[in-house]
């Protein structure tokens, strides 16, 4: 088992650089099967996200691990994170805090998913988003090979507890695609968590309708010897990984999910 607490030097994955739209950037490849793009949360690709992309792997698909910020392989720091953050914020890449606007990054991320699709085959690929990167797997099916989102904690807008990050022109169709090809998005936040509230799990219910899949886990459920003490990241540093935990259940339900969408479908 790998310790957590050290930089993961992610030699079980092929670096690559994709060049698309214009742009060039690293990204993490590992695995087989249908393709999966597993975006990180902040600070960067840690070694708690790079688990649960093995987990994925393990499943029996091709993860794509994209470098969106962050150095990638370190082992988490509050430090790191705020600057990162920091970062984040103010790059022309993300929209931090536009209620009623998709950050330009998902149209990188668009392009990646199309580009793996065209690699690996299968009737479609996932797409999951954590935290900063929460709402961008639910953007990216604008992109039609995007059949498998899921939204973990997805934080933004970081001044507007209701806002859903997303033009309101392209939820609208994403809804309408979402009807039309009888499609849904998985959600996770914690009870508590005070960076993806109860009013952003409402605001994307009363968009989407039952498309929208939400599922709400105690307080309780979160690892209480992670760094961060408010309830939040699901899949990462509040996964307690036993059997029986509700996070490990969701990352399992997740594990179906993709089964189901991108297996099964083919």
């Amino acid at each position: 088992m790998r310790d957590l607490s050290i930089d993961d030097p992610l030699e079980d994955f092929t670096p690559r650089d994709f060049h698309l739209l214009g742009k060039s950037r690293r990204t993490y490849v590992s695995g087989s099967g249908p393709a999966v793009i597993v975006m990180a949360e902040i600070p960067c690709i840690s070694p708690h996200v790079a688990r649960f992309a093995r987990w994925v792997r393990d499943a029996g698909f091709t993860v794509y691990l994209p470098h969106l910020f962050g150095r990638d392989g370190a082992a988490p720091t509050k430090a790191g994170a705020l600057w990162t953050l920091g970062g984040a914020c103010i790059s022309a890449e993300f929209r931090a805090f536009a209620a009623n606007a998709s950050s330009p990054a998902t149209q990188w991320l668009r392009a990646l998913a199309a580009e793996a699709h065209s690699e690996c085959g299968g009737p479609g690929v996932g797409a999951i988003g954590m935290c900063f990167t929460g709402n961008f797997a639910l953007s990216m099916m604008l992109e039609k090979s995007v059949i498998a989102p899921v939204m973990a904690q997805p934080s933004l807008p970081l001044n507007n507890a209701a806002g859903m990050a997303i033009a309101e022109d392209e939820i609208a169709a994403i809804r309408t695609r979402m009807e039309a090809e009888d499609l849904t998005v998985l959600a996770y936040r914690f009870e508590g968590d005070r960076l993806c509230r109860a009013a952003r799990f409402a605001a994307f219910q009363d968009a989407l309708g039952d498309r929208f899949q939400p599922r709400v886990l105690p307080d309780t459920a979160a690892n209480p010897d992670a760094p961060l003490k408010n309830p939040h990241s699901v899949l990462t540093i509040h996964l307690i990984d036993e059997a029986g935990q509700p996070t490990l259940d969701a990352r399992d339900e997740i594990l179906r999910f993709l089964e189901m969408r991108l297996h099964a479908a083919g």
